[in-house]
């Protein structure tokens, strides 16, 4: 099976980073940054998006979760693509596509379009990060791999800094539109790095997509999300369309496995799951892409319906997370030395802390304690992201690296996405139960509704009374939601911990 000849700058074991090295880390990152900004950009307006377009508190995720699951649905495609037709024509294809879509996404008049927008971006953009990457550690020495990752991973701190900042005073001064409108620019420059940039020797593969393999995880990745996604509203299992999407999840999955071990040339290469790191390594991201993006899809809702933030000081808590990361980032780059290990298994404690800590707030809660835990978290983030990218594809063969990659971010997305639908189902079911207990202690038999100056406003004996105290109920019943949420962040961080260290550190070659 001939395969697509990447031309790169010859390098020493021994030597250092070229010129050419440098330049291709520098379009690489740009592109990693491009990528970042939209998972992010569009939290920070979700609320606003929410009113302007008429959509309820579940429906506003899928805006967030739509780009997840279509990143993750054509990830596993990008390696193939990558060594049919090389890394330069598909990035160049997913830098334009996704800038276009962008565009697109501004534009949209209606929840609906916004959202197969999105899953344009997603569609588009779902090579750049996997692409990039495999890229990079075929083309720099092992020995760089730690310092070039390290400035690279820089492209997914630096997106979701700029990302939420800018785009929160841009929504609140000229609207929601303005968030996708802002990537344009940063598109095109990404788009002629790339073009001037990237060269390769192409050497076209005859190699046909498994098209059976790629449309059955298509069709489970999907299946899932509606069923998380639409579970709480239908009811789960009371309905029938939950009934007929685990059906199709199952089946898809099974049939999708079988054909993976019994194919020819089946859509994931079986030979990956023999590498003990690289299975381990898909484990730990899968768990790192849930706890990656979900307080910074809970944070915005929260401190703007339950505590009345601006779009602007919004943006800026949700970037405090990015500098978090960045300083982690920075701190790796003089780590190389260390146990990927210890820092990877600090970063998931962390994250497990910074959850601890949000499921301590009230409806009371302040910018400084937003602005904190989300800064802790970005640390965790930084920590964990870099050794375990380095770590899982440390024995993995350079034949495997494109697909490799792509498998590897695939699940980091399915994580992200699925994680984040049912953090909102935990957030809104448990509101709902609070509220419905709550409500019992409303009687005209509540002897406290006898004290006016106790209740004030809240009475039962008027509509404008009762509508009062259902709102604060309501907002109170939502606060336990988004603490149980936290929790439940916090839990999956801390049970991660464990298998970290089941991993085996590669010995250095002297």
């Amino acid at each position: 099976m001939s395969t697509a000849a990447d031309t790169v700058e010859p390098a020493s074991e021994e030597g250092g980073l070229t010129l050419w090295h440098i330049t291709v880390l520098l379009i690489l990152t740009f592109v990693t940054i491009l990528y970042s900004m939209t998972v992010t950009i569009a939290n920070v307006a979700l609320p606003e998006i929410r009113g302007a377009l008429s959509a309820t508190q579940d429906q506003i995720t899928w805006i967030v979760t739509a780009n997840i699951v279509a990143t993750a649905v054509a990830t596993p495609m990008a390696g193939w693509c990558a060594t049919r037709f090389g890394v330069r024509p598909v990035l160049l294809v997913a830098v334009a596509g996704f800038t276009l879509s962008s565009v697109l996404c501004g534009a949209a008049t209606s929840l609906m379009a916004l959202v197969a927008f999105r899953v344009g971006q997603g569609l588009f953009g779902a090579a750049m990060v996997p692409v990039s990457q495999a890229f990079l550690l075929r083309s720099f020495p092992r020995h760089l791999h730690n310092a070039a990752m390290s400035i690279w991973a820089m492209g997914a701190v630096l997106g979701p800094i700029i990302a939420p900042t800018v785009g929160g005073y841009l929504s609140e001064a000229y609207g929601w539109r303005w968030v996708f409108f802002m990537i344009v620019p940063f598109g095109l420059i990404a788009l002629l790095g790339v073009a001037l940039v990237i060269r390769e020797n192409v050497e076209q593969s005859k190699t046909r997509l498994d098209w059976t393999g790629f449309l059955l995880l298509s069709l489970a990745i999907t299946a899932l999300q509606f069923l998380v996604d639409r579970g709480e509203r239908n009811g789960w299992f009371d309905a029938t369309e939950t009934w007929i999407e685990a059906i199709i999840v199952g089946g898809a999955l099974y049939i999708f496995v079988v054909h993976t071990f019994t194919a020819k040339n089946s859509f994931v290469n079986p030979r990956l799951f023999l590498d003990r790191n690289y299975n381990l390594g898909l484990l730990l991201v899968l768990s790192f892409g849930m706890l990656n993006f979900t307080p910074m899809v809970l944070f915005p809702p929260l401190l703007q319906e339950l505590r009345g933030y601006p779009q602007s000081i919004i943006g800026l808590l949700l970037a405090a997370r990015g500098v978090g990361t960045l300083i982690a980032f920075t701190s790796m780059f003089f780590l190389g030395r260390v146990d990927p290990r210890i820092p990877m298994a600090f970063g998931f404690i962390l994250q497990g802390l910074s959850g601890y800590y949000m499921a301590q707030f009230d409806v009371n809660l302040t910018t400084w304690g937003v602005g904190w835990t989300g800064f802790v978290q970005g640390i965790g983030v930084g920590f964990s992201w870099i050794p375990l990218s380095v770590i899982a594809f440390a024995t993995l063969s350079p034949q495997m690296m494109n697909q490799g990659a792509a498998f590897f971010h695939l699940l980091r997305n399915i994580g992200s996405s699925i994680y984040i639908s049912v953090s909102v189902v935990v957030l809104l079911h448990t509101a709902k139960v609070h509220y419905a207990i709550s409500t019992e202690w409303v009687s005209i038999y509540n002897k406290i509704f006898d004290m006016s100056f106790v209740t004030g406003l809240w009475n039962h004996s008027t509509e404008t009374g009762l509508a009062a105290l259902s709102g604060e109920i309501q907002r109170q019943g939502l606060m336990i939601g988004y603490i149980n949420a936290f929790n439940l962040f916090a839990v999956t961080s801390f049970l991660t911990v464990p298998f970290i260290f089941f991993l085996r550190v590669p010995k250095k070659k002297k």
